[in-house]
């Protein structure tokens, strides 16, 4: 897949005239590997989606300042507490905002959208702002099932079975690269051009082992499957095939993660993040819940342990103890790049979290 390379970038974010690699992030201060940014626009009950855009606009400049690599941006659908829905449209408002920082989606659900349109709007992003952007595309709906339906205008069956022929299309599309004989040889995806790479993302071996194959770099959700975070690794790696693209596995895991002048501090603005979890996973998606809500909630002894078992996941508290769960993380894993997420709907208390992680990195 040809693929645009972007500028490189200093400690401060300022360009030179060398170019990045367009997949390879790079590790700044004393971080052992790049560090990137996941932001999903949480809208809290004392926050609207306006309120979530504007606070999701300021953490990209202010990520950018201080030497994180990339920030994506995902898909969800039918979900109040999330104001990301569209990612192509936030992508282009933020890089509109920003100057070097890569954007991207993690990611776009493949299933929900024609693989050419998905080519358009990702084409029309690269030539907006050529070598800053990267498509991350997943095979989950990022939705409930009636949701997807009315997404994908249908009423039957729901299955991803037919994502690796959706991937394909896409990637034809991008490369202007379908047989002769194939139905679609005479489409071109426009705008056309070097087009951003394409990631994949998963949070089973099933996308592992396809990025794999496909010799494609891969995003692995440990923020909600981290069960299943090094099975997944361990099958990407065993699975690689060196393409155009890599000649060798490149992989990052999203981490939640959250960062406060204490550990006793952080604890309390993560928790709300446990809750609307607990929430989601019952079926009833909302706005995020205030820390007191949250600290007051009447928890149950099955609920506690769910909430105690996904903190476990988290990696929060004082930027001592932030950095030293990261780097266990990493060392533990193996992978290339960390892709940090802050659920939080708190202005202050999001940008603060990553302005205390790039510190602890020596990154500002």
């Amino acid at each position: 897949m040809e693929t645009d390379a972007s500028p490189e970038r200093t400690e401060s974010g300022s360009a030179t005239a060398e170019q990045d690699d367009p997949i390879k992030g790079l590790a700044r201060g004393d971080s052992p590997a790049a560090l990137s940014v996941l932001d999903l626009s949480t809208v809290g009950v004392e926050h609207g989606p306006s309120d979530a855009l504007r606070t999701t606009t300021e953490l990209a400049r202010s990520v950018e300042q201080w030497g994180f690599h990339r920030l994506w941006v995902a898909e969800h659908h039918g979900m109040p507490g999330i104001a990301s829905s569209a990612p192509a449209v936030v992508i282009a408002h933020l890089a509109a905002h920003t100057t070097t920082l890569r954007l991207g989606s993690g990611g776009v659900m493949l299933p929900n959208h024609a693989p050419l349109v998905v080519a358009e709007q990702f084409g029309t992003l690269q030539a907006l702002h050529p070598g800053r952007i990267d498509l991350g595309v997943g095979r989950a709906p990022g939705t409930d099932q009636a949701t997807a339906r009315a997404l994908r205008r249908t009423t039957g069956l729901l299955s991803a079975d037919d994502f690796p022929q959706q991937l394909g299309e896409l990637i034809a599309f991008l490369d202007d690269d379908f047989p002769v004989d194939h139905p679609y040889a005479a489409i071109q995806s426009v705008p056309h051009g070097p087009m951003p790479p394409v990631w994949l993302l998963g949070s089973s071996g099933f996308s592992a082992q396809l990025a794999g194959a496909l010799g494609l770099p891969f995003a692995f959700a440990h923020h909600f499957s981290a069960q299943n975070t090094l099975p997944a690794l361990q099958l990407y790696r065993q699975s690689f095939q060196p393409s155009e693209v890599l000649a060798e596995p490149y992989a990052l895991i999203g981490v939640q993660a959250v960062a406060a002048d204490t550990d006793e501090e952080a604890l309390d603005i993560i928790r709300p993040v446990a809750l609307s979890m607990l929430r989601l996973r019952r079926g009833m998606p909302g706005k995020q819940p205030t820390r007191r809500e949250a600290r007051e909630y009447p928890y149950t002894e099955l609920e506690q342990s769910f909430i105690d078992s996904w903190l476990a996941d988290a990696v929060y508290g004082a930027p001592e103890s932030i950095r030293a769960g990261l780097d266990e993380l990493r060392e533990r894993t193996g992978v290339d790049e960390l892709m940090l997420t802050a659920n939080v709907p708190d202005r202050d208390s999001k940008l603060h979290s990553f302005e205390l992680i790039a510190k602890a990195y020596r990154m500002i």
